[in-house]
């Protein structure tokens, strides 16, 4: 995943990712299964009992399909808002940073091209008070989960750190040595009892010499991990409380174009 997001230009896209002979399939779909079956289909969803990720991907675009549903959208409507919603999601997993602003100007920048007649730019597909349906749809369902995407389509990232200490001497690692063959038939030799008498003396000298710093260790440790916790909740009541905030100026722009085409 690109920790840079894409200039992405919004053009008119019905019939690119649902064409007609999809739409023709769907029409005649009766149930929710057999409508989860026919999208994993069509777009390479079968794994979605063992992945999360293409399960989340298939209810986003099950409950799409459901919404145009009940709005008795056209074919060209439905393939369009589809598509709509599937280039909004793309947008998100772009990058791992936060981007909802741009996700939501880019939603909007699509949903524009199908709403005013300006050939070749956008052509007039929804009338305005479907504009404003599928806004506050996308804003009650998409964006209002948007981090809940966000966390799982971002991987995770795993840090693996060594440490070596300056002043602090590594014992170094035994050489094999040749050794004549013994006789065991007798029990073991007095070489090998002494040897493993200095082995375990050895053991004891180092780990009495190096449990201070293995205990200086321990507290900084603790000690950094404490204010790196204490950090990392800081950051995410302050992300909280600025998703909170965006999500309510986006909840507040559908209203007021409304309040603006009443007084028209």
């Amino acid at each position: 995943m690109d920790t840079e997001a894409k200039v992405r230009k919004a053009r008119i896209c019905i019939w690119r990712d649902l064409n007609i002979h999809h739409m023709e399939i769907i029409e005649k779909v009766k149930t929710a299964e057999e409508l989860k079956w026919v999208l994993a289909e069509f777009f390479s969803l079968q794994n979605s009992e063992s992945d999360p990720r293409a399960a989340v991907l298939l209810e986003l675009y099950f409950y799409t399909l459901q919404f145009c549903r009940d709005q008795k959208f056209s074919r060209e409507q439905t393939s369009c808002f589809f598509s709509i919603v599937k280039e909004t999601h793309q947008t998100c997993m772009e990058t791992p940073l936060g981007n909802m602003d741009r996700c939501y100007s880019y939603f909007t920048e699509l949903l524009m091209c199908h709403a005013a007649r300006r050939p070749p730019f956008s052509i007039d597909l929804f009338n305005q008070e479907q504009v404003l349906q599928i806004t506050e749809y996308v804003v009650n369902t998409y964006f209002r989960h948007f981090k809940l995407y966000k966390y799982a389509y971002t991987p995770q990232v795993r840090l693996d750190i060594s440490l070596s200490y300056i002043g602090m001497e590594v014992p170094e690692e035994s050489r094999d040595e040749e050794t004549p063959p013994q006789d065991h038939s007798e029990g073991p030799s007095l070489a090998a009892s002494e040897e493993e008498e200095k082995t375990a003396e050895t053991v004891l000298v180092l780990e009495s010499d190096t449990a201070p710093l293995k205990e200086y260790i321990r507290v900084q440790l603790n000690e950094e991990v404490s204010q790196l916790r204490s950090t990392v909740e800081g950051k995410l009541r302050e992300n909280e409380e600025n998703f909170s905030a965006q999500l309510a100026t986006l909840e507040e722009q559908p209203v007021k174009k409304s309040a603006k085409g009443k007084r028209k």
